[in-house]
């Protein structure tokens, strides 16, 4: 049990929480959103036939397979994450505690722990055949994802990287329940995209609070990051910049939805979302860092719930 609770730890299982519940809530906005080309006629009612909309089935192995991706997709890059960066975290004394520099785990087994996640999340994607649109996309996808523990090498766009990566759930929940037809008709990715677009945003403007606290670090090593370059004060402001397009996207999302089944609930979600936006930036200041952690996780972890929660009981209302 303690060896599990180590890996568990290499991977901050715990902070799954960021990004699973928007699978969940794209998973369900997917099965209540009408097909676009599976409109057909009804039986006659008085004479007259009605058209009827179709639904994506859902499938226990979907399900299975959401969930399998999300951990393995996951757990692949953020064992990846720790691994290629265990010299930095090293010489940083806020990271030097981490797993594999403080000898809790040794580097070529979290390699291969890495190989082990990303073949299982490649093998995971099997279970939504027919459908292969998953299983054409994991490697990119996979690659992308890793991707992010180098962009901090050579751009400052290191935290919209990260922002993007986690948004990449709702669209690929999206594709793998609804098929093919995404390709035959791409303004059926409406939905998910804002989605999307809203996820990147709040996850680019979070980790550049995070990243705060490293700022001087960076500098010194030379790594790319927005509060290295731009200093904290100018950080904090790009952050809040981000927040603000996050919430836009969101109200968006909101007002052109009601197909896919959102509706009030899920405003109040918005609303709700917005002033846990404006309390997280109100625990941090360029002279007290003190509280990062909060605003990070606790608080984060209240919105990625609060808008999956508002939006599956919208779907079912």
């Amino acid at each position: 049990m303690a060896r599990l609770n180590d890996w568990l730890g290499l991977i901050r299982f715990s902070h799954t929480i960021f990004a699973l519940p928007f699978a969940i809530l794209a998973a369900f906005l997917a099965w209540t959103t009408p097909l676009p080309t599976a409109i057909q006629s009804s039986p006659a009612v008085d004479g007259e036939a009605t058209a009827a909309a179709i639904y994506p089935q859902v499938r226990l192995q979907d399900i299975a397979g959401i969930l399998l991706c999300m951990v393995l997709a996951r757990s692949a890059a953020m064992a990846f994450n720790r691994w290629v960066d265990r010299r930095i975290d090293a010489a940083n004394p806020r990271t030097a505690n981490r797993h594999i520099p403080a000898g809790v785990l040794s580097a070529p087994k979290v390699l291969v722990f890495t190989i082990a996640c990303g073949v299982g999340f490649v093998a995971a994607t099997l279970l939504f055949l027919p459908n292969r649109l998953p299983l054409f996309a994991s490697v990119p996808v996979l690659l992308f994802l890793c991707g992010y523990s180098l962009a901090k090498r050579f751009t400052q766009s290191a935290h919209l990287w990260l922002g993007v990566a986690l948004s990449l759930s709702p669209l690929c929940v999206w594709a793998a329940i609804r098929g093919e037809v995404v390709l035959q008709n791409i303004g059926d990715f409406w939905v998910p995209a804002w989605l999307a677009v809203a996820v990147a945003l709040w996850v680019a403007g979070f980790d550049i609070i995070y990243a705060c606290q490293d700022a001087k670090f960076d500098e010194a090593e030379g790594l790319h990051s927005v509060p290295s370059k731009q200093g904290i004060s100018g950080a904090l402001r790009v952050a809040a910049l981000a927040h603000v397009a996050m919430i836009m996207a969101l109200v968006v999302l909101a007002w052109t939805g009601g197909s896919s089944g959102l509706g009030a609930l899920f405003a109040v979600g918005v609303g709700l979302t917005a002033a846990l936006v404006v309390y997280q930036h109100r625990l941090v200041s360029p002279n007290d860092l003190s509280r990062v952690n909060l605003a990070f996780f606790h608080t984060n972890a209240i919105v990625s719930v609060i808008l999956m929660t508002a939006g599956v009981i919208d779907c079912f209302v």
